[in-house]
């Protein structure tokens, strides 16, 4: 299996195993970190070990190879299909770098609030009090505001996940996910580590920056947001 195959199953399973529950074949996130989660296998009972791990009403999200079908006990929330895409030239997030001008600030624990309020408003994906302790997150501030953001969630075997790119609204433009992404990816490349994301198949525009910056659509993978009835 290539490690981003059932990429949330071996996140929990591999690099990122202390911020898992687990029962049986499945595994989650703790809920203050994301609500991601996987399984072995989409099957009856996988699904079934997924319930034991969650309370009455809670919601938790999937990245899977086929759309969601319909399952007693469960509550489709949201559904998108998701491109995994992953850099394969990096010299082109090199070439295509803009420096905008702009100090870049590694993000910390005290700077959580402010990172979940911009999150909250580019809704660039969940993101929640720990979320930002699962890699290292860098940002923009502009008049003490912080205005623009980008990090890493998911880490398997050679490979890191790039996550949580947003601007704020009245600061586009101006390069700064460019900047941050090339930031982020930097320090990956540095690790001997291959940058990958995920974004929604119908985002052309972001998908035009993403190849930009040498990443290449890899498998359309399908988001599956469920609550547990």
């Amino acid at each position: 299996m290539h490690p981003l195959d059932n990429v949330i199953w071996q996140a929990l399973t591999t690099r990122q195993v202390e911020f898992a529950e687990s029962f049986e074949g499945a595994r989650r996130f703790t809920a203050e970190v994301s609500p991601l989660a996987g399984f072995q296998k989409a099957s009856p009972e996988g699904y079934e070990s997924l319930q034991r791990l969650l309370g009455s009403g809670e919601t938790i999200a999937l990245f899977l190879d086929s759309p969601y079908q319909d399952r007693e006990g469960w509550t489709l929330v949201a559904r998108a299909p998701l491109l995994q895409m992953v850099c394969v030239n990096v010299h082109s997030a090199q070439a295509q770098r803009i420096v905008s001008g702009a100090d870049l600030v590694e993000l910390n624990t005290t700077l959580s609030p402010e990172m979940i309020e911009l999150t909250a408003l580019t809704k660039p994906g969940p993101f929640d009090k720990r979320t930002h302790e699962l890699g290292t997150y860098v940002g923009i501030f502009r008049e003490k505001k912080l205005v623009a953001m980008a990090g890493e969630r998911l880490k398997v075997p050679g490979h890191a996940e790039v996550s949580a790119v947003c601007t704020h609204p009245e600061h586009r433009g101006h390069g700064y996910a460019r900047e941050l992404m090339s930031e982020v990816m930097r320090r990956i490349r540095e690790r001997g580590e291959i940058p990958f994301l995920h974004v929604r198949e119908d985002n052309a525009r972001a998908i035009g920056l993403y190849e930009k910056l040498g990443f290449q659509k890899r498998v359309v993978r399908h988001l599956a947001v469920i609550r547990k009835d």
